[in-house]
């Protein structure tokens, strides 16, 4: 039907034109009439007026498709009364009334009017917008109406797709049109509407603000439906692209049909109904949108919040209470509220019985009233559509009462009679004072210099409509709140501002459009303002603000994991590895710590990482501490009875000051263990090391000079000749050579590359591991291989002189402590490179323990039990073990060493 209904308005204006073209262009062709009329309504005024402005407004709501047997086209009918469309007409009048009356706009001249029906219809839109140029009776255009005063401009035509097919026609010649409620953004296209002027934002300004809002509340999965025409899909397009830039994401996109259909119906309502989204966008004027309430109603459809365009949330259509459990809490964008004086009362001064040939008049009164006029041929207002559960809507059956004329306006509830929300019917009035105010700065010629220079001033009322296009750039239009509003190159409004409503039940249980906010706008600035105080009604389980997400938001600790095919905003949330965190919801990745920090066990924070170093406080390094103590006590009560017995044999026996010398050393390297507990410093790094080294060499070369003793000993008992017994200078400066070279390599070791504190993340990225750093291993090697030259040289020398024969074996008991001082250290290397952290430091003070234990055990030890438990042993002729030569089978002793070679005795080669 729809494509019919097209094709026959299509050939009618092509042979309209074909019709046109032929008579300017052959002077001996009989001229062409119109063989029929347009079937149009309205309302005109134009005797005794200098010029007349058309008007188109949708005074009715849809056309009835209607045909001849003959196949010829034929002018549709109209039905569905629009209240409001009626309203923004009487309007019109009233305000075309009021600037006649003004002294100070176009002072000697008035205005008329021709004002059509456009029936909320493309095809009679394009009706009207050919009889306001041909004058219906014309043959051609001639701008002027049928009663033959010149027309200069249109106000209309009442809805997006209705102007763009009225100002493409228009447009054609440059009558200048004005709207006051199209908004969708091609008509800012000046190649295609050349001559169109609106005093409403363009959609692009109204999807800003709806990307904007929905930003501010913090939703990010948003349906959107729209109407079948060029304001809902443009509309749809620009918030999409808006949305887009936003990285917002729309959930589904649908239509609703212009001509009802089951299928088209059922697809938009099954995609609310099986989408996550809770906010829906509605881009449709109040006429298309009234199936689709019904429809949400059937289906029980609720907890969802709606964001409406400007043309339809102040709608009284929709805005009826019993809507409110499935609408109630819409929020929206309207052109802001104006009072104007004088309206109501124009309003209210409406009869059938002041002209009989108004139908308008008496169509309002009798669908108002729901009766019959008398002796009216105005058809009954009937309309029965069935939705798509079968169900049949009437949403007019007219009873056949007659009217009385009796009936009060007064006790009527309509959109017609209500002005408290007067918003686009304000934008008519500025959109008629638009005109006037062009049309009295063309009266004046008021231009500039360079304009001027270039055209001539035109003259009332003989002018061609495109003159009068130049008097709308830089006009000055006051609004009713002060403002002034102005044109851009696009003839759309430079600046302005939205009202942003909220439906909420007032105490009479009626819905209230209550003021949130404002949505401000200039050329390059835009501005929400939401005061902190506003109160907003949800309509929602919880009566709160509901959460609008494909996916939740992802907590801290987690990042947003992209899903292949589909929007942003569905995501997974993984969960950020260990080192990395997320402090705040919704992250798209995860933040790496610092080198000082890890990622705690959420992972929502970075926290100071786990410093681990062997600490006295904790059970091991106490121990540790306890043992080093009690072995440095130990050795020094060995010390104190060497020193209470220094004067016995046993202690003067293989030279007491060096004894005492291994004594001062163990306690050092006993001592020097507790250097590698506690947090390390760079000044105990650099100590633990060398103090330890110096230790080991100090006692080491005490011993290697006993056991040169011992192995010359051995030696002179084995050859029985006489030798050159060692001067226990010799030894000394054995000891002092040793530990003078072991102090100049460990300076340099100091000097060159000392050891230095070291954060050790590698072992455990959990942790920091204090240790120290031990600078050049070529210089650790070194300090401590001496350390390892000399144990090989005591360990030699003492196993060569184990078999020396002596009361108290001391060759053995040397021996046994350097075979404990390899074993402890040759188990040392695999475990310490085996382990991590303080256990390593751990492994080498037990290294250390076990070491000096070993020696300390192994050579003083058995001396000391003697000395305090057995002192009858320590006697010279134990000690020095002194036996007749007779005896040869006995050796040379360790001590003495005092056996006779060839019947004479030989002194002792071991001094004391």
């Amino acid at each position: 039907m729809v494509s019919r209904k097209k094709c026959l308005v299509l050939g009618f204006t092509v042979f309209l034109w074909v019709e046109l073209y032929a008579q300017m262009n052959t002077e001996t062709e009989p001229k062409c009439r119109l063989l029929r009329k347009f079937n149009l309504t309205g309302y005109v005024e134009a005797e005794n007026h200098s010029v007349v402005i058309g008007g188109l407004f949708p005074i009715h709501s849809r056309t009835i498709p209607t045909g001849d047997s003959d196949g010829e086209p034929v002018s549709a009918m109209c039905e569905g009364f629009n209240f409001r469309g009626f309203r923004w007409m009487k309007t019109m009048i009233h305000t075309i009334k009021e600037i006649n009356k003004r002294t100070d706009i176009l002072p000697n001249h008035t205005l008329g009017y021709q004002i059509f029906d456009s029936c909320y219809s493309i095809s009679k839109t394009m009706e009207t917008a050919l009889a306001f140029l041909t004058g219906q009776e014309e043959f051609k255009p001639n701008f002027r109406n049928s009663t033959g005063k010149y027309l200069v401009g249109i106000i209309g035509s009442g809805g997006s797709s209705l102007s763009v097919a009225a100002s493409r026609i228009l447009g054609l010649y440059y009558l200048p049109q004005v709207g006051y409620t199209s908004s969708c953004p091609i008509l800012s296209d000046k190649f295609q509407f050349p001559s169109y002027f609106r005093v409403i934002p363009s959609d692009k300004i109204q999807s800003e603000a709806m990307v904007n809002l929905i930003k501010h509340f913090g939703w990010v999965w948003v349906g959107a439906i729209a109407a079948d025409d060029d304001y809902g899909k443009y509309g749809v397009k620009s918030f999409r692209e808006k949305m887009e830039t936003a990285n917002l994401c729309v959930a589904f996109s649908e239509t609703i049909p212009k001509v009802y259909s089951n299928e088209k119906m059922k697809k938009a309502v099954d995609a609310v109904k099986g989408s996550t989204a809770r906010v829906v966008v509605l881009y449709t004027t109040d006429i298309d949108l009234s199936p689709f309430v019904l429809e949400m109603i059937h289906h029980n459809i609720t907890d969802r919040t709606w964001i409406a365009s400007e043309a339809w949330i102040t709608s009284a259509l929709i805005a009826k209470p019993e809507y409110f459990p499935y609408f109630g809490g819409s929020i929206g964008f309207a052109v802001p509220r104006a009072v104007i004086p004088g309206l109501k009362e124009f309003l209210y001064d409406i009869h059938p019985s002041k002209d009989p040939n108004d139908v308008l008049t008496i169509e309002f009164w009798q669908t108002a009233f729901n009766c019959t006029w008398p002796n009216s041929s105005v058809p009954y207002n009937v309309d029965h559509r069935v939705n798509m559960t079968g169900k049949e809507d009437r949403l007019y059956d007219m009873s056949d009462q007659l009217c009385t004329g009796e009936e009060r306006l007064e006790d009527l509830k309509n959109t017609y009679l209500d002005i408290s929300q007067l918003r686009t019917t304000n934008n008519v009035k500025l959109a008629v004072y638009a005109m006037a105010y062009a049309l009295d700065r063309l009266t004046r010629c008021d231009l500039d210099e360079q304009e001027r220079k270039e055209k001539q001033c035109s003259h009332m009322p003989d002018f061609e409509p495109r003159e009068l296009m130049i008097y709308f750039k830089n006009l000055e239009l006051a609004t009713p709140d002060g403002r002034k509003m102005n044109f851009d190159t696009n003839g759309d409004p430079k600046s302005g501002y939205y009202d942003i409503l909220n439906w909420q039940l007032d105490n009479a249980g009626e819905i209230a459009f209550v003021k949130i906010g404002e949505y401000r706008f200039q050329e390059t600035n835009f501005e929400l303002v939401i005061p902190k105080n506003s109160t907003l009604y949800w309509n929602t389980e919880s009566s709160r603000l509901p959460d609008s997400v494909c996916t939740k938001l992802c907590s801290p600790g987690t990042r947003k994991g992209i899903r292949q095919g589909q929007p942003i905003c569905c995501f997974d949330c993984i969960p950020c590895p260990d080192g990395y965190v997320s402090e705040k919801p919704g992250q798209r990745e995860c933040d790496p710590c610092g080198e000082d920090d890890w990622s705690n066990a959420q992972k929502s924070k970075c926290v100071p990482k786990e410093v681990e170093f062997l600490a006295y406080e904790e059970a091991l390094g106490f121990t540790l501490v306890i043992l080093s103590i009690f072995g440095a006590l130990v050795v020094l009560a060995v010390i104190v009875v060497y020193v209470i017995h220094r004067h016995t044999p046993l202690v003067k026996a293989n030279d007491r000051e060096l004894s005492f010398l291994i004594q001062m050393s163990l306690v050092i390297t006993l001592l020097s263990s507790m250097l590698f507990i506690g947090k390390p410093l760079n000044w105990s790094c650099m100590a633990r090391q060398t103090t330890l080294a110096l230790g080991f060499c100090l006692c080491l070369s005490s011993i290697l000079g006993k056991t040169i003793s011992l192995f010359f000993a051995y030696r002179i008992s084995v050859s029985k000749t006489r030798l050159t017994s060692m001067h226990p200078v010799i030894r000394k400066l054995i000891v002092l050579t040793c530990v003078l070279g072991e102090i100049g390599v460990c300076s340099a070791y100091l000097v060159l590359e000392p050891p230095r504190v070291y954060k050790n993340i590698e072992p455990q990225n959990v942790k920091i591991i204090f240790e120290c750093n031990e600078g050049s291993i070529e210089f650790l090697c070194s300090i401590f291989g001496f350390d390892v030259l000399l144990a090989l040289l005591c360990f030699l020398t003492t196993f060569v002189a184990r078999q020396l024969p002596d009361n108290y074996y001391e060759g053995k008991c040397i021996t046994f402590g350097m075979l404990v001082f390899f074993i402890v250290w040759i188990s040392f290397v695999p475990a310490y490179l085996s382990t991590k952290g303080k256990f390593k430091v751990a492994v080498e003070i037990f290294a250390i323990l076990a070491s000096s234990y070993g020696l300390l055990g192994c050579i003083f030890l058995p001396k000391c039990f003697i000395i305090l438990l057995r002192p009858k042993r320590n006697t010279e002729e134990t000690v020095g073990g002194r036996v007749p030569t007779i005896d040869r089978s006995i050796q040379l002793t360790s001590a003495s060493v005092s056996s006779e070679l060839n019947n004479t005795t030989v002194s002792t080669v071991l001094d004391e």
